[in-house]
């Protein structure tokens, strides 16, 4: 059997605070907050991939992309808005500190909302690890994962993970 992977690049956005910025996506079966990125397109790096990404979703423009800290392979069935059936998406994950910055994002609100992407929030580590509301987060032990790397600095061989919907 095949299975169709898309690739995605995204960023662990912290601010000089430790809180790191998360944009909530919603789907029919619920919400979930992840790290701003998206697909890798054909022919393009993965690098370039989350410049553009972020600048269109975040209005962060040309940030000092920092280390690899993580991947994730995350399986789940999706038709993409173009037709194309996703057996899930294999994320590279890369940290980038930055001053907190006002959310502006190069896309519209309507282009955002086709993209699933419904709110922009700076979370703080404890927030997410005592948050208790319907949402969910992608990866699930994601305020873990920061606490390390903000307690330990990033890791020397990134974090591998495999999450199944």
């Amino acid at each position: 059997m095949t299975f169709n992977f898309r690739l995605a690049a995204r960023g662990l956005i912290i601010d000089d605070d430790g809180c790191l910025l998360l944009v909530r996506l919603v789907f029919p079966d619920g919400a979930f907050w992840v790290l701003p990125g998206g697909g890798i397109d054909t022919g393009e790096d993965v690098k370039d991939a989350l410049y553009r990404e972020l600048r269109e979703e975040t209005g962060l423009v040309e940030p000092i992309i920092g280390p690899h800290v993580w991947n994730r392979l995350h399986e789940f069935d999706l038709v993409d808005t173009d037709g194309v059936q996703w057996q899930g998406q294999r994320e590279s994950v890369f940290l980038i500190q930055t001053q907190r910055f006002a959310v502006s994002p190069l896309l519209t609100s309507q282009e955002l909302l086709a993209e699933n992407l419904h709110e922009h929030r700076w979370w703080s580590v404890d927030e997410i690890a005592s948050y208790f509301g319907s949402d969910k987060f992608a990866p699930r032990d994601i305020h873990s994962l920061v606490r390390e790397i903000l307690e330990n600095g990033p890791p020397d061989v990134p974090f591998e993970i495999h999450q199944v919907n």
